[in-house]
């Protein structure tokens, strides 16, 4: 159990903005908290920067607290207008409600992987769809004004925007609210985190609990993940980074991060992987002693692909990165081979007869000919599992690595490979 969750948060550069620092410090202290995390079913997947969030909760689990995850099937009907210069399309309810599907599920495997932790999972379609619009504005619009909607930055902006702000989107912040009063009621929740851009959104969250309720609850923001140039990276805007497999592989997530800029190498360690802060600093200082080894870099990598697709994932994906940035492909695992394979061209060997290498590049698209892939083989430009060709011959059985795979590289960076189904390999 962390003994001061929230300096860890801070230590970590977590936290941007709080209600009451020390009113939410004396609370934590006092016993466990419950606390939430919302994600909007925009897309049917979280990107990277819903990661900062998760992990935000798993730290307060882990610190002895309760947390509640969040998808938000009615709020994602509505959209939220923060960190956007005009509405979103709305999506129809089929989709919205397989995104919610698989956001949920995200949720649970990086905040509760083994299920055993007691985290609650709630979706706030279900305690709006029935609500009235006569019973929203009574329960919720009379408790909040105009002029405070109107000062939160995510309204401004848009207001002075050219393309304005629907009522729609304007009424996004009150069903936010709206979701905080209805988990303080049923789950006694009493801290709403989230990313800066949500500020606005949670604040009006807190002063409803506190005018509908008499209660005080608080609310904490981390700083925004953003782009080089300053923007948002978020599911429709800046770069996605997804954390379903079939939309960011887990050997493009380990690239992602195994690239990160040294500048931002250490706020990445911090936010985004559970490695204890002193674990932090000692990879950092090997990064100092020895940049080229990169071991501070393979570490986020590695915490991190495993924290999104497990363990096996990850040691796969660093496997097959090994794989195509000059390691030994004779020593790597099926499982790194099998990675490498989804990342490039691949020729599908039928039956027992074997091609020859040129034909084999040539299907696999790297070379316009099978006489150009020897003029290759010719100039010493092709390599099999590693080992230079001198001249163009069969893929052999022995060739076929784990009795499957054949890698094949035409020049420095050029890959493909040659794969056996297990019932064509000898």
């Amino acid at each position: 159990m962390t003994a001061d969750v929230l300096a860890d948060l801070e230590a970590r550069g977590l936290v941007h903005d709080t209600t009451d620092r020390a009113a939410l410090a004396a609370r934590l202290a006092e016993g466990p908290i419950t606390a939430y995390y919302g994600c909007d079913p925009t897309a049917d997947s979280l990107h990277l920067g819903n990661l900062i969030g998760l992990l935000v909760l798993r730290r307060l689990q882990d610190a002895g607290h309760h947390v509640i995850g969040l998808a938000g099937g009615a709020t994602g009907m509505i959209g939220d207008p923060g960190g956007r210069s005009e509405e979103r399309n709305l999506l129809d309810e089929d989709t919205l409600r397989t995104n919610v599907a698989a956001i949920k599920e995200q949720i649970a495997r990086i905040v509760d992987p083994d299920g055993t932790h007691g985290t609650t999972f709630v979706d706030n379609w279900d305690w709006t769809k029935d609500l009235t619009l006569v019973d929203f504005l009574r329960g919720v619009g009379k408790n909040v004004t105009v002029n405070q909607m109107v000062a939160r930055d995510s309204v401004r902006n848009r207001l002075q925007s050219e393309h304005g702000i629907s009522y729609t989107e304007f009424s996004y912040m009150l069903l936010q609210a709206h979701d905080y009063l209805r988990l303080h009621d049923d789950h006694g929740c009493e801290l709403q985190i989230g990313g800066s851009d949500q500020w606005g959104n949670i604040v009006s969250g807190v002063d409803l609990v506190r005018r509908a309720r008499g209660h005080a609850v608080h609310a904490l923001c981390w700083p925004l993940l953003t782009a080089a140039d300053g923007t948002k990276l978020g599911k429709t805007t800046g770069a996605r980074t997804w954390l379903a497999a079939d939309k960011t592989s887990p050997y493009q997530l380990f690239q992602h991060l195994v690239q990160v800029d040294d500048a931002a190498l250490e706020r990445h360690l911090m936010w985004f992987t559970l490695l204890p802060r002193d674990e932090v600093a000692a990879l950092l200082a090997a990064h100092e002693a020895d940049p080229s080894a990169r071991p501070a870099h393979r570490a986020l990598a590695h915490e991190v692909t495993a924290l999104v697709h497990g363990e096996a994932a990850a040691v796969a994906a660093a496997g097959a990165t090994d794989v195509l940035f000059g390691g030994d492909p004779t020593r790597a695992t099926s499982e790194a081979l099998a990675t490498a394979a989804a990342e490039m061209p691949t020729v599908t060997l039928r039956g027992r007869d074997r091609p020859l290498v040129s034909v084999a590049l040539r299907e696999a698209g790297l070379v316009a000919s099978s006489g150009e892939a020897r003029r290759a083989i010719g100039q010493g430009g092709v390599y099999l599992n590693g080992e230079r060709l001198t001249e163009d011959r069969e893929v052999a059985d022995e060739d076929l690595l784990h009795g499957a795979y054949a890698l094949l590289r035409k020049g420095k960076r050029s890959y493909a490979m040659a794969f056996a189904p297990p019932d064509q390999a000898l």
